[in-house]
């Protein structure tokens, strides 16, 4: 599926968090949410980048923002991801891939010559109404929040 472009409206989904509690993207209308897709809990890019946005928490929410992470891991692994770095967000579980196939970031891998199937690091900004203002698909996983100030002034 072809990743969604700005001006388009977010794929709405339903999945578990590390809580094993429902989220759903339509919960946060009315904000401004930063919804990134890692490829694995626990990895050095995935923890730099969840870490930044961990430690820029507090300012993000002060403009008015909601950070959610998606990855295909499952919530156990979430939750030691979430505990283990003090994470205040909600993880999102995709085990069955069906966010990351219908935000078009479920894609061909190349590591050390090795071709696999994976989570495409990518970083939507969803405004109040849904509709995706941003899509920066090389993050910057040491600056991944300042990536998406700079993007919004």
């Amino acid at each position: 599926m072809a990743t969604p472009t700005a001006g388009s409206k977010a794929p709405d989904f339903t999945a578990n968090d590390q809580n094993r509690n429902t989220v759903s993207l339509s919960d946060f209308r009315g904000k401004t949410v930063i919804l990134y897709f890692y490829p694995k809990d626990d990895t050095p890019g995935c923890t730099a980048e969840a870490c930044d946005f961990r430690d820029n928490y507090q300012s993000l929410i002060s403009k008015g923002f909601e950070v959610i992470g998606v990855s295909t891991d499952d919530e156990k692994s979430h939750k030691k991801f979430v505990t283990k770095h003090n994470l205040p967000f909600p993880l999102i579980a995709d085990i069955d891939h069906s966010i990351v196939e219908a935000y078009g970031v479920w894609g061909e891998k190349n590591m050390y010559g090795k071709k696999y199937m994976g989570t495409l690091r990518t970083t939507f900004i969803i405004d109040a109404d849904g509709v995706i203002t941003h899509v920066i698909d090389k993050v910057d996983t040491k600056a991944s929040s300042q990536q998406v100030l700079d993007l919004l002034g």
